[in-house]
C-alpha cells in the first residue's frame, strides 16, 4: 500500500459529494465512485437513484461496498481521520448559523459555501477546496443556506454577473441566449454600484431621520413653550380674577357697611327724638292729672288756693318742625360700581403691560429692504430709519420694489413661529406700519387690508387711528401714539398691536389666513407742507421699559 500511496495522487481518490478520501466507497452501474453514506443521503435527499455527475437513473438498490478501492484508499483516510477528531472538539453550529453539509455527527459551523458542490464546508472538510487543483477552481462563497439560490437554475453555473436592465444575476451562459444586447456588469462592479447607492439612500435615510428627530424635539418645545404660556396666563388670570372677587367683595361689604351705618344713624336720631317725646308725655300726663282734679273740686277757696301752685305748662320742643332725617341711598350702589370699573381699568392696564412683556421676548432685528423701497423714500444707512421725500431717484427695475406707494418691507421674512418689533412713530402725522404677504401687489395703486395680504394700522389726518379691516375700525387710543409693537403668531393666525409707551394693546386681528412668507411693513406717508418729517425708526425692544 505504500507502493501505491507513493504512485497514486490522493485527487482519484475523493468522493464527488463529499470531496474527501472515500469512507465505505461504492460504484454505481455507470463506473463513479461515492462513498456509502454520501450516495444513500443523496439519493434520500432526491428521492431519485442516479449518479450525481452524470445523472444516469438506475433501479433503486442497497449499495456495496467496492472492498478493492477502500483497501487502496485506506492510507489516505488517516489524516482525514485525525484532522476529523481534531475538528470534532470545535463548537457545533448555531441554529441562526449555515452548518457543514459533510459532518455526518456533529454539524459544525461551516466555513464556506461551493457553488460547484453546492454545499457548505466546515473548515476541515473545506481543505480539499484549499489544496486539490481541480477543486481550486471552484467558486466559494460565505457560508449560504441555501447555495443553489446562487446558482443559475437554467446553465447551472454560478451567477456571477449582473443585468443592469433586467436587475437580475445571470451567468456567463446567459449571455449567450437571452441578455446578448444588455448591459451587463460583473458582480463586483453591481455590488459596487448598489453599495454606493445604498450607501446615498441610508444617508438620506439618515438625513430624514435626524430631520424628524429634530421636528420631534421642535415640536416638543413648542409643547412645553405652550405648556408655559398656558400655565402662566392661566396664573395670570386666576390672580386678576381673585383680584376682582376680592375687590367686589370688598366693595359690596364697603356697600353694606355704608348702607347700615346710615341706616343705624337715623334709627339712633329716632330714638333720642322718641325718648324726649316719652318724657315730656309724662310730664304732660303729670300736669293734666293735677289740672283735672282741681278742675272737678267744689271747694271755692281751695281752687283760688291752689290755682296759683301751679306751674305754668313746661317748655316743650316744638316738634312741628323736628323730623328724622331719611338718609338717601340714591347712586350709592352705581357709585360703588363707579369704584370698581376704576380698579377694574386698573388692573386691565397691569394686564397689558404683563402682555406686551411677554411678547417682547419674541423681539427679532428687523432691518428696510431697500430692493422693494419706494423711488421717494429715504433709507439709513444702517436700514433702520425711512422718509419721504418729494424727489424721484433714478433706481433700477426691481419687480420686489412698491411703484406707486411710497412703502418697503422689511428685509427679514417669517414663515413660523412668533416675531415681535417696535416702531418709533413720533411726531407724524401719518403712517400705516404691520406685515405683508410676499405675494402682495406692488405695482401701481393698492387698497391694503387682510384680504389684501396687508394685516396693518395706520394714522391720517395728524388723529385718527384705524385698523386697515373691511370696512376700517377706528381705534380709540388715550394719547398720541409715539410707539407701536406689532407681535405676529404665525401658527396661531395672529397680528397685534401695542402703544409700547402706554403699554397698552391697540387692535388684534385674529384668524389671520398666512399663506406664504411675512414681511415688516412701513409706509411713512407723503410729507404735506413739511408736517410729516419725522422718520418712522425700528427701534430697540427694551424689555426694562414701562
Amino acid at each position: 500500500m505504500a507502493s501505491a500511496r507513493g504512485l497514486l495522487s490522493e485527487e482519484q481518490f475523493l468522493c464527488s459529494i463529499c470531496l474527501n478520501v472515500f469512507t465505505d466507497p461504492v460504484t454505481t452501474p455507470c463506473g463513479h465512485n461515492y462513498c456509502k453514506t454520501c450516495l444513500t443521503h443523496y439519493w434520500d435527499a432526491n428521492n431519485l437513484c442516479e449518479c450525481p455527475i452524470c445523472k444516469e437513473v438506475f433501479k433503486k438498490t442497497e449499495p456495496r461496498v467496492n472492498m478493492f478501492i477502500r483497501e487502496i484508499v485506506a492510507q489516505f483516510r488517516k489524516p482525514a481521520q485525525v484532522e476529523v477528531k481534531t475538528n470534532t472538539t470545535r463548537e457545533p453550529a448555531k441554529p441562526d448559523e449555515v452548518s457543514c453539509d459533510i459532518c455526518t455527527e456533529t454539524k459544525l459551523k461551516a466555513l464556506k459555501s461551493c457553488l460547484v458542490c453546492l454545499a457548505s464546508f466546515c473548515e476541515t472538510h473545506l481543505e480539499p477546496h484549499q489544496r486539490v487543483t481541480g477543486l481550486k477552481r471552484h467558486k466559494l462563497i460565505d457560508p449560504a443556506k441555501n447555495p443553489e439560490d446562487f446558482v443559475c437554475k437554467v446553465h447551472e453555473r454560478p451567477l456571477d454577473l449582473f443585468c443592469k436592465r433586467c436587475l437580475v444575476c445571470i451567468c456567463q451562459l446567459c449571455i449567450e441566449s437571452d441578455y446578448e444586447a444588455h448591459q451587463v456588469l460583473s458582480l463586483k462592479e453591481a455590488y459596487e454600484g448598489k453599495k454606493a447607492e445604498l450607501g446615498k439612500m441610508e444617508a438620506e435615510v439618515q438625513q430624514m431621520i435626524q430631520e424628524r428627530q429634530l421636528k420631534v424635539q421642535e415640536i416638543q418645545h413648542s409643547a412645553e413653550l405652550s405648556k408655559k404660556d398656558a400655565d402662566r396666563e392661566m396664573a395670570d388670570g386666576v390672580q386678576v380674577f381673585t383680584t376682582l372677587i376680592s375687590c367686589i367683595e370688598r366693595s359690596q361689604a364697603e356697600l353694606i357697611d355704608g348702607i347700615e351705618e346710615k341706616q343705624k344713624t337715623t334709627e339712633k336720631q329716632a330714638e333720642c327724638f322718641i325718648k324726649e317725646l316719652q318724657q315730656e308725655i309724662t310730664e304732660l300726663k303729670e300736669r293734666s292729672s293735677e289740672l283735672k282734679q282741681l278742675s272737678h273740686t267744689e271747694d271755692h277757696l281751695h281752687l283760688l288756693h291752689n290755682v296759683k301752685s301751679i306751674k305754668n305748662l313746661p317748655l316743650a320742643i316744638d316738634w312741628k318742625h323736628v323730623n328724622v332725617h331719611q338718609s338717601s341711598y340714591v347712586g350709592t350702589v352705581r357709585t360703588a360700581v363707579a369704584q370698581l370699573m376704576t380698579l377694574s381699568e386698573e388692573v386691565e392696564k397691569k394686564l397689558g403691560d404683563a402682555e406686551l412683556r411677554r411678547v417682547q421676548q419674541y423681539a427679532v432685528d428687523v432691518t428696510l429692504d431697500p430692493d422693494t423701497a419706494n423711488c421717494k423714500l429715504i433709507l439709513s444707512e444702517d436700514g433702520k430709519q425711512v422718509h419721504y421725500e418729494d424727489i424721484k431717484k433714478n433706481l433700477p427695475y426691481n419687480k420686489k420694489r412698491f411703484s406707486f406707494c411710497v412703502c418697503v418691507l422689511g428685509k427679514q421674512s417669517f414663515s413660523s413661529g412668533r416675531f415681535y418689533f417696535e416702531v418709533q412713530v413720533k411726531g407724524k402725522t401719518g403712517w400705516t406700519i404691520g406685515v405683508a404677504r410676499e405675494s402682495i401687489n406692488r405695482k401701481g395703486p393698492i387698497t391694503m387690508s387682510a384680504d389684501d395680504g396687508y394685516w396693518a394700522v395706520w394714522l391720517r389726518n395728524g388723529n385718527e387711528y384705524e385698523a386697515l379691516t373691511v370696512p376700517p375700525v377706528l381705534l380709540s387710543v388715550s394719547e398720541k401714539l409715539q410707539k407701536v409693537g406689532v407681535f405676529v403668531d404665525y401658527v396661531g393666525r395672529l397680528v397685534s398691536f401695542y402703544d409700547v409707551e402706554a403699554r397698552v394693546p391697540i387692535y388684534s386681528f385674529t384668524g389671520c389666513t398666512f399663506s406664504d412668507k411675512l414681511y415688516p411693513f412701513f409706509c411713512p406717508h407723503l410729507n404735506k407742507d413739511g408736517k410729516n418729517a419725522a422718520p418712522l425708526i425700528i427701534a430697540p425692544v427694551n424689555l426694562t421699559d414701562k
